[in-house]
């Protein structure tokens, strides 16, 4: 039966009337046939929903949510992010932003075409440039049909003691060749290779999960655990050096309910020893984490992990039920969080934003997040190393690490070691061992033909030196006289056949692409420092300049020591550049 028309007031507006919300004295506002912007398609909802199944829909799974959707679809389609953000209950601009953050996220719009099935990402950070990268890219983008495979350049992989590295979609490839990535490709080797280490029956058989059940049970108590790494003298081994234990007490201080975050996005160039703990001994890193947990009283640990990691994401995948099932993490509940490809969530604020379900951008401190942490809690941050130390630290004792030190310095530390040396790598060495000790004791002296010219001890972040300089304590506090620091002691060691203004354009153009842009002093610097050492000669009083604001003015570390390989070049390499008044300028 045909319904009658609907009837209207004489003073309605006709249909080929001006439109008007509201028409002159009618005192009516005029309604809407359909909801304002974009409009959900049924078919995309219910793909989202079998992809989401029943997992929770809060806003802090977000991320998780849209790596349901890359993985299977391969790429973020508008429809599907519409459709995510109605599930969701979130704002379309919500997801859209976040999603868009993440290098990781191929967003295609309506009418774009998706991505290529297929995508080789081949690492530009120093270490593979060194090997060839640049060579590498350019022969593979000439090899392969575009059509079916998409070849593109991306930073650090966390393999640049085997460079150069290409990740085929998750699978990293190292020392890497144009025949072997196409191989791989041809024969569809595209899932991460899982490398053996030792799993949970073997770490409990070699003593794994004693100390843990001694804090659980009673035998040790809290002030004595937190005592020893206080007495030990570690310190956050991820950069910032601030002493575990004196972190420990002060977050344990704060009212509860505490929380715990791992830090493990290890993302600066020639940074891989998280890497190297977790495919190697995953169960140690977790004991340790399990005892922090413990004894601040943490409700919920969340271990951040890199997306350039599938491997060992896998592992922590199979090993951490395990602990559950065994009956170890009685007190606490461990959340398994993935990055996207955003250096800057190594930031610890910038993480804890990314773990909520955000952009990863840096919080203005204070208030810090010991106080005021992840989801407003009290926070525990550690780094991987840091708590793969802490098992040790308390089975030996506090004297037995801090013995290990070298110059005068305390403790143990796991250096990353790539460029110009024969055999490159993660290398443990007491605190304060020196770069020529590095390169001669631990990596078999430089590489043939080349002779040692100037060294990273901390990555991009902690500048360049000389080989002049290479006596230096390589430690927290030794370095900063000098303008650098150690950081997470990513050391990568430059010869006489490198161009010292062509690795710094290099480590300014990484912190330009991974600036977050929250901040102007950073987003606009860095892009302006590229623009003024890309020039035939430098102005040193613009550069100088530069960084004094990017310094004082950042909001974060990436922007405040973005400057310092120009700055050490400056001072220490003067014969690498022209400056500006020398030619004529």
């Amino acid at each position: 039966m045909t319904s009658p028309p609907p009837r209207t007031s004489p003073t309605a507006p006709r249909a080929n009337a001006s439109a008007r919300s509201v028409h002159p004295g009618s005192g009516r506002r005029k309604t809407r046939q359909q909801q304002k912007g974009r409009q959900v398609d049924p078919a995309s909802l219910d793909e989202v929903r079998a992809l989401l199944g029943d997992r929770p829909r809060r806003p802090d799974l977000l991320i998780e949510h849209l790596h349901l959707i890359q993985d299977h679809y391969g790429c973020l389609q508008a429809r599907h992010l519409a459709a995510l953000a109605k599930e969701m209950r979130l704002a379309l601009v919500e997801v859209f932003e976040v999603a868009s953050f993440y290098a990781h996220f191929d967003i295609v719009l309506d009418g774009e075409p998706a991505p290529p099935k297929v995508t080789i990402r081949v690492c530009d950070s120093l270490s593979c440039t060194l090997a060839g990268a640049g060579t590498l890219l350019e022969a593979l983008k000439a090899g392969v049909d575009g059509t079916q495979v998409r070849v593109m350049r991306a930073p650090c992989m966390g393999g640049c003691d085997k460079a150069p590295v290409a990740a085929i979609g998750h699978s990293l490839h190292e020392k890497a060749t144009v025949g072997s990535v196409l191989d791989a490709v041809a024969h569809g080797r595209l899932q991460p290779a899982i490398p053996d280490y030792i799993g949970f029956a073997d770490y409990l058989a070699g003593g794994g999960y004693r100390v843990l059940g001694e804090c659980l049970d009673g035998t040790r108590d809290t002030e004595s655990v937190i005592a020893s790494l206080e007495d030990s003298s570690i310190r956050g081994l991820g950069g910032a050096g601030f002493p575990t234990g004196r972190k420990w007490r002060a977050v344990r201080a704060e009212q509860g309910p505490r929380l715990m975050a791992i830090n493990g996005d290890e993302g600066e160039p020639g940074t891989f020893k998280d890497r190297f703990h977790l495919e190697r001994d995953p169960h140690r890193f977790l004991e340790g984490t399990l005892i922090g947990a413990w004894a601040i009283e943490a409700t919920d640990i969340y271990i951040y992990l890199r997306d350039e990691y599938p491997q060992c994401r896998e592992i922590l995948l199979r090993e951490i039920p395990k602990i559950e099932a065994a009956g170890f993490s009685p007190h606490t509940r461990i959340h398994l969080r993935r990055g996207a490809g955003a250096y800057i969530c190594g930031e610890e604020s910038a993480m804890l934003e990314s773990i909520e379900g955000k952009r990863g951008l840096p919080r203005h401190k204070p208030p810090f997040p010991s106080v005021v942490g992840l989801f407003g809690r009290p926070t525990l941050i550690n780094n991987v190393e840091t708590v793969f130390w802490v098992r040790e630290i308390l089975e030996k004792g506090s004297a037995w690490f801090a013995s290990h030190g070298a110059n005068g310095r305390r403790g143990l530390r796991t250096y990353s070691v790539s460029g110009r040396v024969r055999d490159p790598g993660v290398k443990l060495a007491p605190a304060g061992t020196t770069l020529r000790d590095l390169v001669d004791t631990h990596c078999g002296g430089m590489a043939d033909g080349h002779r040692l010219a100037a060294y990273l001890p901390g990555g991009p972040s902690g500048g360049i030196l000389p080989a002049s300089m290479a006596d230096i304590p390589l430690d927290f506090g030794t370095l900063e006289p000098y303008g650098s620091f150690i950081g997470s002691a990513a050391v990568i060691v430059l010869s006489d056949k490198d161009d010292i203004r062509e690795v710094t354009l290099n480590l300014l153009k990484f912190f330009e692409d991974e600036s977050c842009g929250q901040c102007t002093p950073c987003r606009v610097g860095t892009e302006k420092a590229v623009q003024l050492i890309s020039q035939p000669a430098w102005d040193e009083d613009l550069l100088a300049e530069l960084g004094r604001v990017m310094g004082d003015a950042s909001i974060c570390g990436l922007g405040q020591a973005a400057m310092n390989p120009i700055k050490q070049v400056m001072t220490h390499f003067r014969d690498a550049f022209t400056p500006l008044r020398s030619a004529g300028g």
